[in-house]
């Protein structure tokens, strides 16, 4: 493996009652472009009193973004908001100053059906000038992502800008995230189609990068915007996420990102002290963690 390259394997971590896999942040890179943080959910199957249930829980100074292939879940938050998010939708909450919101299975979906969830869920700082700007809610319905083929591949361009075209969904600095099917063996070229660093990973299927084979469940993170082409296996599915770094390093605490240490203290002490805002009618609450260095 290059040196300007790193392979990440997911690691496991619990996320309500399910246990997903976690591929950023990592020691070595906490962050590629703006995004901070990755959480692959299942391939799970849910039902018979096995759901999802994330109780209310605050963030500040970042995006959130749902993206699911199985599966829905059902999004509340501070601002009002009420969304069912389904296979192929894109959720992107900005918390910015601070937002609590709560994800469940919807109401709809518990009963006696057993379903599969799968998909992703993603962090993406805000810049410094914009972490205190006020929360909001915005939804892409699957039909309205920008979405095309090319010979073998089928793309979408869930955020942000990227092989020529653009999102809806823009964030609020230079980024990308692109869904990229192939159904058969394959080669993509990426000279000049994105802008910054830049991580793949595999949903399924493998890909190959100068003969060093990546296979799903792993992450391939270039430090550097000149890759050129990958190799696609028959019937693979990668995800593209990235962009330009951010002038300030952003640190993580729970799950508060900030340029500023002692704004994530202050987050800290304004849960635990309930100064959030609620989610409306919700009165559920998840205690900060006791964990070193909180």
């Amino acid at each position: 493996m290059a040196n300007n390259k790193l392979l990440v394997d997911e690691r496991q971590a619990e996320l309500g009652q399910f246990i997903v896999g976690r591929l950023l942040p990592i020691r070595n890179k906490r962050q590629v472009g703006p995004f901070t943080f990755i959480d692959h959910m299942g391939p799970s199957t849910v039902g018979n009193g096995n759901y999802m249930d994330v109780d209310q829980h605050p963030h500040i100074g970042l995006c959130t973004l749902t993206y699911l292939f199985d599966g829905a879940i059902e999004h509340r938050d501070s601002t009002g908001s009420i969304r069912v998010i389904e296979a192929g939708d894109v959720g992107l909450m900005t918390a910015g100053a601070g937002v609590t919101h709560t994800e469940r299975t919807p109401s709809s979906m518990r009963d006696d059906r057993d379903f599969n969830v799968h998909g992703y869920q993603i962090w993406i700082a805000l810049p410094k000038e914009k972490e205190e700007i006020a929360p909001r809610f915005d939804f892409l319905p699957s039909q309205e992502v920008p979405s095309w083929e090319s010979g073998p591949l089928k793309f979408r361009l869930v955020a942000g800008n990227g092989f020529g075209k653009s999102s809806p969904l823009q964030g609020y600095s230079p980024m990308f995230m692109v869904d990229i099917a192939s159904n058969e063996e394959t080669t993509l070229n990426l000279k000049g189609q994105l802008e910054g660093e830049i991580a793949f990973v595999i949903v399924k299927g493998s890909i190959t990068d100068q003969g060093q084979k990546v296979n799903a469940g792993q992450m391939l993170i270039s430090k550097i915007d000149t890759e050129c082409e990958i190799c696609l296996a028959k019937n693979t599915q990668i995800l593209l996420f990235g962009g330009k770094k951010l002038e300030q390093e952003h640190f993580l605490l729970w799950n508060f990102v900030s340029h500023d240490k002692a704004r994530l203290k202050q987050a800290k002490t304004d849960w635990i002290e309930k100064k959030f805002p609620k989610v409306p009618g919700d009165n559920t609450y998840i205690p900060f963690p006791e964990f070193k260095g909180g």
